[in-house]
């Protein structure tokens, strides 16, 4: 038999043509300047109300400028080196250092625990929610008002249920106290939604598994619940660092605009609105920001390398 069984005859593998590397960045090239018009707009706004002010402040700081826009005369790192010098900026950091180590803590704390609560409460979960986030919602000078009035020595209602009598936001040893409590009870609302969330992306057969191992409810707690939280905890205290740094509001209304009973209150923002907006120093009030930012930057960078060392270590 002559014919040729094509079923056995072996295929043929055409080869396939290689795409050139200039074709290929070519296409590239067109999907982003077509999609580029999208994110335009944006760019456009970042770079106006970011990127010019950020440029236009690091040009400021040396320079000798006032408010007025007169002069600008480059003066070079003096103001750094003043700066560095003046023992009033690093009071200041003080203050907003202090007031970051007593606030990170305890909102973390109150958020975990008060997300626990509306978690597992059964009745009116949304009524529990909506009171323990409602606060947040409110402006701070709304919120600051508020507790101006409950810490009055006078007429204010923290003395009068405690049977106090003090001077709360004109006493140095209490000041900074009454802006702590102020801060938790308008704040912890935020970070509240974030633990609540997180617990709620918790699968629930883990809990069901370690309740038939005989686990009980702090074993659970201490094994299950809080491993899970560990990537929004490092979240919610990287973020309530950074506001917490940058306090301002609260302070500066509670006190009626002044420094506070000593200065005690004066907080890094502060001062720097001050220098530029009192003393009239745009050029020195400007290297104040520069270094506000580059330690903000510090406190952001390193919490991405330790989240980074975490994970490598994890693997």
């Amino acid at each position: 038999m002559s014919a040729v069984d094509t079923r056995l005859t072996p295929a043929v593998v055409r080869p396939v043509p290689a795409v050139h590397a200039d074709s290929a960045r070519s296409r590239l090239a067109r999907r982003f300047q077509h999609g580029g018009w999208f994110v335009a707009p944006f760019l456009a706004l970042f770079a106006l109300f970011v990127l010019l002010p950020i440029g236009r402040g690091l040009w400021l700081s040396f320079t000798d400028a006032n408010i007025s826009g007169a002069g600008e005369r480059f003066v070079g790192l003096d103001n750094y080196r003043e700066a560095l010098d003046d023992p009033l900026m690093w009071d200041s950091l003080g203050h907003s250092a202090y007031f970051t180590l007593l606030v990170v803590p305890c909102i973390v704390l109150l958020a975990f625990l008060l997300a626990v609560l509306a978690h597992h409460i059964e009745r009116a979960k949304w009524l529990w929610r909506l009171c323990f986030f409602a606060p947040f919602l409110l402006p701070s000078t709304v919120a600051a008002n508020l507790w101006q009035w409950l810490f009055n020595p006078g007429t204010g209602m923290i003395n009068h249920v405690f049977g106090l009598e003090t001077p709360w936001l004109t006493q140095k040893s209490t000041a900074m106290i009454a802006i702590v409590i102020t801060t938790l009870w308008w704040t912890v609302g935020f970070s509240f939604l974030l633990f609540l969330a997180a617990l709620q992306n918790i699968p629930q057969h883990l809990y069901e598994a370690a309740a038939l191992d005989g686990a009980n409810a702090w074993h659970r707690m201490v094994h299950i619940t809080l491993p899970m939280l560990r990537n929004i905890t490092g979240l919610v205290v990287t973020l309530q660092i950074l506001a917490s740094l940058q306090v301002f509001d609260q302070a500066v209304v509670m006190q009626d605009f002044g420094p506070g009973p000593e200065e005690s209150t004066r907080t890094f923002v502060q001062f720097t609105l001050e220098e530029g907006f009192t003393a009239y120093r745009v050029g020195y009030a400007s290297a104040i920001s520069i270094i506000f930012f580059l330690i903000i930057a510090v406190v952001a960078l390193g919490r991405m390398w330790l989240l980074r060392k975490r994970e490598e270590g994890a693997r």
